[in-house]
């Protein structure tokens, strides 16, 4: 079955994340990119193909420059239900924070998808927020530095073509918010429960640990300060006020005369 994988992995009773089914076939096909922070951040490619989300977890995200090369592992595929999804994965497989970094849809340049995959060379345009304009998926021999171990088969490279849309911006870093919420990773931990992760966070140590220490920090500091916001505008604490109008300093001088 097409989602077993992802089902196998996740308790739905502990994670929001949708269950979901194999959808329909679309006429247009949907694609997302969602920023994951959770071991360590990285940012997942979702193409929808034969009612699911193909998926392919690019460690450093999406780069406009087409000299730059991008890993892009190849992970279990997603229903499509799952390209809209924004939260927290409290515990288990992929425990973090999900953001959706990007949206919209995508065109393949082939008219054989099946055959592209299997040959590893899979080209497709974007329609996103974010990310537009030709692109394409090379499988490797998963020796590319920075590919995990055991790896095999699973690694391909993630490059943009050189089109109107390329460029040398770097886009992680100059769009880093959410196109669902237009929320950081704080903002979103903040409409969940910061305190989650007070003993147990994903990740403890080095860069991807310190991250977590100042999101969760910032969190709680919105989360409070909603709380206090929540009791503005209340039945109890929400009054009329009557401004009296003060007379101008020249009708005053003419009283005074």
């Amino acid at each position: 079955m097409a989602l077993e994988e992802y089902k196998r992995k996740r308790d739905f009773k502990k994670s929001p994340e949708p269950e979901g089914t194999v959808a329909p076939k679309r006429t247009e096909r949907f694609f997302c990119v969602q920023k994951h922070l959770a071991s360590h951040l990285h940012y997942d490619l979702r193409l929808e193909h034969n009612g699911v989300l193909l998926s392919w977890a690019v460690p450093k995200g999406p780069s406009l420059d087409p000299k730059t090369k991008r890993l892009a592992m190849h992970v279990e595929d997603h229903p499509v239900a799952y390209g809209e999804f924004e939260g927290v994965i409290p515990e288990g497989y992929g425990a973090g924070i999900v953001m959706l970094w990007d949206k919209g849809t995508w065109t393949p340049e082939q008219d054989d998808v099946d055959a592209a995959l299997k040959k590893g060379d899979l080209k497709f345009t974007l329609n996103g927020y974010k990310l537009k304009g030709s692109w394409v998926l090379v499988k490797t021999s998963g020796r590319f530095y920075g590919a995990r171990e055991g790896g095999e088969g699973r690694s391909w490279l993630l490059i943009k073509h050189k089109d109107d849309w390329a460029g040398d911006v770097d886009i992680a870093e100059f769009a880093p918010r959410s196109v669902k919420s237009d929320g950081d990773f704080e903002d979103i931990l903040a409409e969940d429960n910061p305190a989650i992760w007070h003993t147990n966070r994903p990740a403890k140590g080095g860069d991807t640990g310190k991250m977590f220490e100042k999101i969760i920090a910032r969190a709680a500091a919105l989360k409070s300060a909603r709380g206090t916001d929540d009791t503005k505008g209340t039945k109890d604490t929400k009054k009329k006020t009557v401004r009296k109008s003060t007379p101008s300093k020249k009708k005053a001088a003419a009283k005074k005369k």
